[in-house]
């Protein structure tokens, strides 16, 4: 867990749903259009031994299984009426304050050690179940009023249910992140990170410049946003992404968060190859704190033994600054 100390705190959040419940003998969700959500129905035990995965391995916030989770869906999908689709999402709350409680109960040493509960909002694209999550052109077919009035469902079922903050994540394109932004406001008192995908080293999954929309946003609602970043990338493009980023930002910095995939690549007719482009996440850890990240895990092909990885880097990185501080 994290430890305060002379240098910032660092948050290690936790890794890919789908890869770690395959852990424990999950069909893989790829291709289903509600992806690990429909295990919040069918599957809800496995949800927590993943839960209880990442906590093991050194989360320090675990995220809802909520990414692909909406009423709609769960209606037509699962056959839930509007009422029981809410109750869905919110039991995804329940699910992870129980691996929490569990953990707690084996380490009773960590018993007031602070472990919060994000709740996952993915993009509306997610929900259409064709790609256009990695695209973002939606956003041409669809108004500002309507997607705040789409996520404000998910939002509140989460918040309701008591999550600490809100992983408003994977957001392809400017107008559905400044949507979230400005609807988070009619949340006081909810904390969010707001987290882009990209298409490379420059610019979001729809084509516009990542370091724009980032400060754009987080300019909108600094007091809410606790980190504005990126994921569902690979790890070789982040360098840039969030190089320089707050050179003309001394005075408000923006608090940055990183949690890529696996740097495997990915075929949109195969899935993923298995093929690895770029070196191994754990490697390029202290590169991305030295250059001030401030929360940090993985995303897609990602699992409990890559956010272990992650915090013996950041044990290390600790260290090395210490010995320097006593040099």
């Amino acid at each position: 867990m994290s430890v305060t100390n002379d240098f910032p705190v660092i948050t290690i959040i936790d890794g890919s749903a789908s890869m770690q419940i395959s852990k424990h003998g999950a069909v893989n969700p790829d291709g289903d259009p509600l992806w690990t959500s429909r295990f919040l129905e069918t599957n809800p035990e496995i949800i927590i031994q993943a839960h209880l995965d990442f906590l093991e391995a050194g989360s320090d916030v675990i995220s809802t299984f909520t990414y692909q989770a909406s009423i709609e869906g769960f209606m037509q999908h699962l056959n839930k009426t509007e009422t029981g689709s809410i109750n869905l999402i919110k039991g995804a709350v329940d699910l992870a304050r129980t691996a929490i409680e569990k953990f707690k109960e084996t380490h009773p040493e960590l018993k007031n050690v602070e472990i919060r509960i994000a709740g996952s909002v993915g993009p509306y694209g997610a929900c259409l179940h064709d790609g256009s999550e990695y695209t973002g052109n939606y956003e041409q077919h669809v108004s500002k009023t309507f997607l705040a009035t789409w996520h404000a469902k998910r939002i509140d079922a989460l918040i309701d249910a008591g999550v600490d903050l809100l992983a408003l994540e994977t957001i392809p394109c400017l107008k559905e992140a400044e949507t979230l932004v400005e609807l988070i406001k009619n949340y006081p008192n909810i904390k969010a990170w707001l987290s882009f995908s990209c298409k490379d080293n420059v610019c979001l999954s729809n084509g516009e410049n990542f370091q724009t929309a980032a400060n754009f946003c987080y300019n909108l609602n600094p007091e809410q946003l606790v980190a504005v970043g990126v994921n569902c990338l690979s790890p070789k493009f982040v360098n840039d992404l969030i190089y320089g980023i707050n050179k003309n930002r001394e005075s408000i910095p923006i608090p940055l968060i990183v949690y890529p995939n696996s740097g495997e690549e990915y075929d949109e007719q195969y899935g993923w190859t298995g093929k690895n482009t770029c070196r191994p996440i754990s490697e390029y850890v202290k590169t991305w704190l030295d250059m001030g990240v401030k929360w940090i895990g993985g995303c897609c092909r990602t699992d409990d033994t890559t956010i272990m990885k992650i915090r013996q880097e950041l044990i290390k990185w600790k260290e090395d600054k210490q010995n320097q501080l006593n040099i």
